[in-house]
């Protein structure tokens, strides 16, 4: 039985509930159905694991893929494992890309096998992603907004816009989606839309359930946070994948990136802000009041200042690699070191990072070693009518597919799988057809579980489907031409 009635099917039960326990502050629980060795939801996953299995090794060995050699062959049963265990569920996403690792050195990394060469340590450049520059600058911006959350600084930069913002519901909800964008530039959307929703929460309008501001508000927070996460390269996971795959062609420095992605992003969050106020605050003169921040303790307020200082020389120096020289992975161990040695980031802290989107994205990018280094990517391409395609127009049709496919699956999931194909397809022009890519992954939120942000709010039992539906279809039908051509004039003017 689902948790709730907006829940739309059972096996989102646990998200649903232990979202809705998050922006109500209850303890997490597990789930009764995973205990014991021989329940349902294990049986299941068993099922449906073995069927995966058998359906990648007949599509990657029954065949006789002219031209595809034996590494290609193993690659291409790596990937229809991974696409069908993260398209079906079976396993969590995390335990996926462990698998992937664990496979690819299992069927490429022998020093005897045909891929190998005969070096004994080609293993090894299947588990090299998860020390890459890409996951050092990702787990920094996640301990920088570990530091702000222990401090306060997010919230309270929350208290102070909104108090700013008047009573005004437009600006208001203006208001609400500023902090989330930006915060969600350089933390976790995830952390991000779970305080934002809290915060608003307070808000008398979000507490009435039949106010059309309440909703506005609501909605405001997944979107805010979906379309930050463009804007910089920690943002989100997909991004990630996009710079690491481009490191072997091209190298995008962090403020290239933003040159990239922030003008979509601020075009696509002010169209979103837009429609809510049009469809949800049009007549509406209530004034929206603003719940008052808490007195904070001195030591406190010193705290959040010294980690406010840290954020903005961190993002500094990110943004200015160009002229100072220091790579952006080098500049990302820094605010680690100083914020666990000051105390700022306790042991705590770190255990509560979420390991497992970090090893989600180590696998992401074990994955794309295996289907580049073994031509299984330009194979694939061969196999597709694109041909006649004009570039613009290809990259367009690849960043729609990424954003259908991410609305069913978690979005760094798909970049993973797509993102060597773009990369071959790209013929030359590698940035203009997987930077776009990336951004649209960030554009799906037309079902509950197409984003974490995008659960979190519809748990709270205030948004419908038809809610997510109307904003996501209208993001999903931007995103990919204004992304794709905001791309064409920055490396036809600006670069």
């Amino acid at each position: 039985m689902p948790c709730c009635s907006a829940c739309p099917q059972s096996r989102y039960d646990t998200d649903c509930r232990d979202a809705r326990k998050t922006v109500r502050g209850e303890p997490l629980t597990v789930p009764r159905n995973l205990e014991g060795p021989f329940g349902l939801r294990i049986s299941r996953s068993v099922m449906y694991t073995a069927a995966t299995l058998a359906l990648a090794g007949l599509l990657a060995y029954v065949p006789e893929h002219t031209e595809l050699t034996q590494p290609g062959r193993h690659a291409l049963f790596v990937l229809i494992t991974a696409a069908g265990l993260w398209i079906s569920g079976a396993i969590p996403a995390f335990a996926v890309s462990l698998a992937i690792i664990a496979l690819q050195i299992a069927l490429l990394g022998d020093p005897s096998g045909p891929f190998a060469d005969g070096d004994r340590e080609r293993w090894q450049r299947f588990v090299a992603p998860w020390a890459s520059p890409v996951m050092w600058l990702f787990l920094s911006g996640l301990v920088l907004a570990a530091a702000a959350a222990r401090t306060g600084l997010d919230r309270r930069l929350a208290y102070y816009v909104l108090r700013f913002a008047g009573d005004q519901p437009s600006r208001v909800l203006l208001a609400v989606m500023g902090v989330t964008f930006a915060l969600s530039m350089f933390m976790s959307n995830t952390a991000t839309a779970a305080m934002m929703v809290v915060l608003v929460s307070a808000m008398p309008m979000v507490r009435d359930d039949v106010s059309p501001q309440g909703t506005a508000m609501l909605l405001g927070i997944p979107v805010a946070a979906n379309i930050g996460g463009m804007g910089t390269i920690i943002g989100t996971p997909p991004n990630a994948i996009a710079v690491a795959a481009l490191r072997s062609s091209d190298r995008v420095h962090f403020a290239e990136w933003m040159l990239y992605g922030f003008p979509v992003a601020f075009i696509l969050g002010v169209v979103a802000w837009r429609y809510l106020v049009w469809r949800y605050l049009r007549g509406v003169s209530a004034p929206a009041v603003v719940p008052r921040e808490g007195k904070e303790r001195r030591h406190e307020g010193r705290r959040s200042a010294f980690v406010a200082a840290l954020f903005a020389a961190t993002i500094l120096f990110w943004m200015t690699e160009a002229w100072h020289g220091i790579p952006t992975a080098v500049v990302a161990v820094m605010p680690i070191a100083v914020l666990a040695v000051s105390g700022v980031v306790t042991e705590r802290e770190i255990r509560a990072l979420p390991w497992d989107v970090l090893i989600l994205l180590a696998g992401g990018l074990s994955l794309g070693v295996g289907v580049s280094e073994t031509g299984l990517a330009t194979w694939l391409v061969a196999q597709l009518p694109v041909e006649a395609l004009p570039l613009p127009l290809l990259a367009a049709l690849l960043a729609l597919v990424g954003i259908v496919l991410s609305t069913f699956i978690s979005n760094t999931a798909a970049a993973t799988i797509l993102t060597p194909l773009a990369l071959a397809m790209a013929g030359g022009e590698e940035r203009f057809v997987v930077i776009p890519l990336a951004l649209a992954m960030s554009a799906s939120m037309s079902l509950p579980v197409s984003t974490p942000p995008t659960a979190i709010a519809f748990a709270t039992g205030r948004l419908t489907r038809a809610d997510l539906r109307g904003v996501g279809l209208l993001l999903a039908v931007l995103t990919a031409p204004l992304a794709v051509g905001w791309a064409w004039v920055v490396q036809r003017v600006f670069l």
